[in-house]
């Protein structure tokens, strides 16, 4: 290897280093970040290898690399190894000389990029749960707005139902047709109903669209053969795995996803702390979740019981075990092509 072509990506601009191994001499450009620059400057460097960051910008360009036959690592920028510590100077120069210097002594880390089919895919169940959160916020401003001048809805989702929203549209005015001496409340009200409305219609479209795709994938009904498991999870976990044969180890399984204990050694102290939370978050939040509700059936109510050992306190890291447990019995089943063969009981109340 002669050449290593190191990018750090910016929006609009990124700064190239192009690394000469023989000499150890670095040279650097400042380019636009499109697509026919990068191909332009590939094509001219013809490098060994193309070293660049995790981002927006990233499935493109990788694609583009994977057409060109070029190599490539992308740095994961989120581990803790790439963080900068003591430094008093950063620049862009920086991070593209350190990614270098960090792949030459095998120490860079890296992610995984999928192909544009599966990144689509990701990109759909994220949004999919950005718009579950923007309603969870609109809701709240609704009832911000109505706290504030002493008016009460229902708890739960009885304040949501469709007779009670009928009743905060009799109250709502559109702000236009509020005089000066009105309050104002109303309008805010009526403009976030309208919100809330249209955020729920693209929740309803953008879940249909998910559900359809759900049952033309082979991979997310054998996951959903998992008691306890549906649709939502089933797809953030065949989309995010992507490739189950590219893990070689249950235990690689669970540090993808964050879901491993942090570790602390020092002489002969070794200890374990919190989860280390690297990877996918909305995986782990619902692989959580369908752990809290999969307690009743009984398979996933005896491994939460044997590390829970009958203490309270030790819940959340029973729930946590059981949440790996499940994506590890996911991870196996679709490297094997198996469906569930597990039991399927309910505990008896």
């Amino acid at each position: 290897m002669e050449t290593i072509l190191s990018i750090d990506l910016g929006k609009n601009k990124s700064v190239a280093c192009i690394f000469d191994k023989k000499s150890f001499n670095a040279k650097f450009k400042t380019i636009k970040t499109t697509a026919a620059v990068l191909r332009e400057l590939v094509d001219k460097v013809k490098p060994d290898i193309v070293l660049f960051e995790v981002g927006s910008s990233a499935g493109w360009i990788a694609d583009m690399l994977n057409d060109m036959s070029v190599p490539f690592k992308v740095a994961n920028t989120n581990h803790p190894a790439w963080k900068w510590r003591n430094n008093s100077k950063k620049t862009d120069r920086d991070d593209a000389y350190r990614m270098v210097t960090m792949y030459l002594n095998n120490s860079l880390p890296t992610v995984y990029i999928p192909n544009k089919e599966v990144r689509q895919k990701r990109s759909l169940v994220n949004y999919r749960q950005s718009l579950v959160g923007r309603i969870t916020q609109s809701k709240n401003t609704i009832r911000s707005i109505l706290s504030s001048v002493d008016i009460s809805m229902p708890s739960g989702k009885k304040g949501w139902s469709q007779k009670s929203l009928e009743e905060l549209k009799k109250i709502a005015i559109n702000i236009q047709e509020i005089g000066s001496d009105e309050d104002f409340w109303r309008g805010e009200l009526y403009a976030e109903l309208e919100v809330l409305e249209k955020l729920c219609e693209q929740l309803k479209n953008i879940t249909a669209k998910l559900n359809s795709l759900a049952e033309k994938d082979e991979n997310i009904q054998l996951i959903k053969t998992i008691p306890g498991v549906g649709n939502r999870v089933a797809e953030a976990v065949v989309a995010i795995l992507d490739d189950p044969h590219r893990f070689k180890s249950a235990k690689q399984v669970g540090s993808y996803a964050g879901l491993v204990p942090r570790c602390y050694q020092s002489g002969q102290m070794e200890k374990n702390g919190r989860i280390t939370r690297q990877g996918d978050s909305l995986i782990r939040a619902l692989l959580v979740q369908v752990s809290w509700l999969g307690l009743r059936y009984e398979w996933m109510r005896e491994i939460f019981d044997r590390v829970q050992k009958g203490s309270k306190s030790r819940n959340k890291i029973a729930i946590v075990a059981l949440a790996r447990h499940i994506l590890v019995r996911c991870w196996a089943m679709l490297r094997d092509g198996s469906k569930w063969h597990g039991s399927v009981a309910m505990v008896k109340k």
